[in-house]
């Protein structure tokens, strides 16, 4: 194991009985109780939960016998993820009050480990938005700039994790909702290829982009979560599973590996964010690594034809909730029509809205033709265009954001502007490739700046260990820990 992974750190503390499972959540739910007001990271906090899972690991310790790596490690999960008996909100005051009655694929499995959940954390309402700001608690606020916004939609989760509130979390990306905070608050994001891991117990936003991935300190804690939670799921008919184990991979000599630099993911991308970027490709360089220069010009399509299926999805998803089998209702109404009107309108906050309403005006009549099936044919073409690339290259790198994290209130000033800060992500969901973000310096307001790497469907293995080589060659110049939370 590395020695930047904080699951194995912890893991050992706990196997040589340097501290027991139970005094270690305690830090970590007074961390929480310190720390969660400063930055709106956590929305729910679990408590009785986490000591029963600490207590069962304290008592398979106290045995004599051996427990698994994410076994005892406190972590946490976006809101939009099913928890049996634990209310989950969308962060939508049209979910408030909804308690699942089954948990997702994915909690279930941390649950079988014995992974010790701490809470749950802040999101965009329904995974719309890039700031965090549209969850109906308020925004999760940037660790290393409470000024500033964690980024969206899993922002809550990058929040805790970066902020030592947790030791990882799972997050949902969509757009770039994994990678995008990640990169905004200095750590790890890995956003696995669509259908890698079950979306079973997801709240969905766009079911064909939608994919849940771990959010974590370290490359190898990313390998470590994604390893346990992709697995194939019956109960996901778009779910395959991994093709092949990662943590395995990780240490593997990069030298030889062609990586390509798509000129179009660099238009638009702050000088700073460039500059580091390239500081980045040096580091490649001197591990052996060759670059090959690529161009990609249905890159420019990516967004609106982004916009226009997941918001079409969206607005298809979001008409279950209409007042009458749970969730918030509307007190006052004349008939049914009115109650559900009044419920959604009450219910919804207004980017939610806004992309119900663009969703329902490109699969309406007459407009059907012109947008939704056109953006589904050149979805056909993007994926094509990624398949050809992969032909002259083993991963691609670039830019996760083009900028650093932006002040707080940023994005109510200027949604279509906000809507840019996906346009390096979104490629990725929309051709269903897996994508990570890793930490790769800073930028000139001092903020952190991620770098993106992506792969052909299925190749988290290499896509994992060529991030782990970097991350182990340049650490120490690109991560910078903030003081807040559990240092251990």
């Amino acid at each position: 194991m590395g020695k930047y992974g904080k699951i194995a750190q912890l893991h050992s503390l706990m196997a040589e009985k340097k501290i027991s499972c139970t005094e270690l959540t305690k830090q970590y739910l007074d961390a929480i109780e310190r720390d969660n007001a400063s930055l709106n990271a956590y929305v729910k906090i679990t408590p009785e939960a986490a000591l029963e899972t600490a207590a069962r690991v304290d008592a398979k310790i106290a045995a004599g016998e051996s427990i698994g790596l994410l076994e005892g490690i406190p972590m946490t999960l976006k809101d939009n993820i099913s928890t049996k008996d634990i209310e989950t909100t969308c962060c939508s005051k049209i979910l408030k009050g909804y308690v699942p009655i089954y948990d997702a694929t994915v909690w279930s499995l941390l649950k079988k480990q014995n992974a010790v959940l701490l809470g749950k954390t802040n999101m965009d309402e329904f995974a719309m938005g890039s700031s965090c700001e549209t969850s109906c608690f308020g925004g999760a606020k940037n660790p290393h700039d409470t000024t500033r916004v964690a980024g969206g939609s899993s922002g809550g989760v990058a929040s805790a994790v970066g902020a030592n509130l947790a030791a990882f979390g799972l997050g949902s990306d969509t757009g770039g909702s994994i990678r995008q905070p990640a990169s905004f608050c200095g750590i790890v994001g890995l956003k696995p290829t669509y259908g890698a891991v079950s979306r079973y117990g997801l709240i969905a936003y766009a079911s064909s982009f939608d994919q849940i991935g771990p959010i974590t300190l370290s490359v190898e804690d990313a390998a470590l979560v994604y390893d346990a939670i992709s697995a194939q799921d019956p109960m996901d008919s778009t779910s395959s599973g991994q093709k092949e184990p990662t943590v395995s991979s990780l240490g593997k000599d990069i030298r030889g590996k062609k990586i390509g630099i798509v000129k179009e993911y660099f238009e638009g991308v702050r000088p700073d964010v460039e500059k580091a970027l390239q500081n980045a490709m040096e580091v490649f360089r001197s591990l052996g690594a060759e670059f090959v220069e690529l161009s990609m010009p249905s890159i420019h399509y990516c967004l609106p034809v982004y916009y226009i299926l997941a918001c079409a999805e969206a607005s298809s998803n979001l008409g279950r909730y209409d007042g009458i089998r749970y969730g918030y209702q509307t007190e006052h109404y004349t008939d049914r029509n009115d109650m559900v009107c009044k419920t959604r309108s009450e219910g919804f906050g207004k980017e939610v809205k806004r992309r119900i309403l663009l969703g329902t005006y490109v699969l309406s009549a007459g407009y059907y033709d012109a947008y939704y099936k056109k953006a589904q044919n050149l979805r056909g073409a993007i994926v094509k265009a990624f398949d050809l690339t992969f032909e002259k290259c083993d991963v691609i790198l670039a830019p996760t954001v083009p900028m650093t994290a932006f002040p707080e209130h940023y994005a109510a000033k200027d949604p279509v502007e906000t809507y840019q800060t996906d346009i390096c992500t979104v490629p990725a969901n929309i051709a269903g490739l897996p994508g990570i973000s890793v930490p790769c310096g800073f930028g000139d307001d001092g903020m952190p700046v991620g770098m993106q790497l992506l792969g052909p469907k299925f190749s988290e293995a290499t896509l994992l260990n060529v991030a782990a080589q970097y991350e182990q060659a340049a650490r120490e110049t690109v991560f910078r820990p903030v003081e807040m939370g559990v240092s251990l």
